[in-house]
């Protein structure tokens, strides 16, 4: 079942954080919602789409796959967004989208955000501030967890 965007949640998240409530009213009017089931898949590793999710209610497992597996990479949570690489240069994605457990994501599609250009550019702007923010997080993160895995096999040469 698929329900109304709600401005509140799309200022809760990572993507809305800068809105204030009448940008994210804004926002949230060219948004979609979509509830997914426990394993229901909303993108592929390799897929075309380019829309932008914002994880409402519960878990999505983000994988790629390794040796012919789908092996998950992060768990997001709350809040958290998927899909702004994608979303931004239209490249094929980098990872698979699945629920983990009953979810709800809001989407945003490339050409409903683009439309706020001319009308609304200081959505836009914080927007994408927002989408920077995104990317650096992740990265931060990844940076880190390769940096912990690192240390592990530095000091204690790969044994456990």
């Amino acid at each position: 079942m698929n329900q109304t965007v709600q401005a509140d949640l799309v200022r809760a998240s990572a993507l809305g954080d800068e809105l204030d409530k009448p940008e994210a009213q804004t926002l949230a009017a060219l948004m979609a919602s979509r509830t997914v089931n426990d394993g229901e898949m909303l993108v592929r590793e390799g897929g075309p789409e380019r829309t932008l999710f914002v994880l409402v209610t519960g878990q999505l497992a983000v994988s790629n796959v390794r040796d012919g597996k789908d092996q998950v990479a992060y768990l997001m949570n709350k809040g958290e967004c998927a899909g702004a690489r994608s979303f931004v240069d239209a490249m094929p994605r980098r990872t698979t989208l699945r629920a983990f457990g009953p979810a709800t994501v809001y989407t945003l599609e490339p050409d409903r955000f683009e439309s706020l250009i001319d009308s609304h550019p200081r959505i836009v702007y914080k927007v994408m501030r927002a989408m920077f923010r995104i990317t650096h997080a992740n990265l931060l993160r990844v940076n880190q967890e390769t940096q912990q895995l690192t240390d592990y096999v530095t000091k204690t040469h790969g044994r456990y």
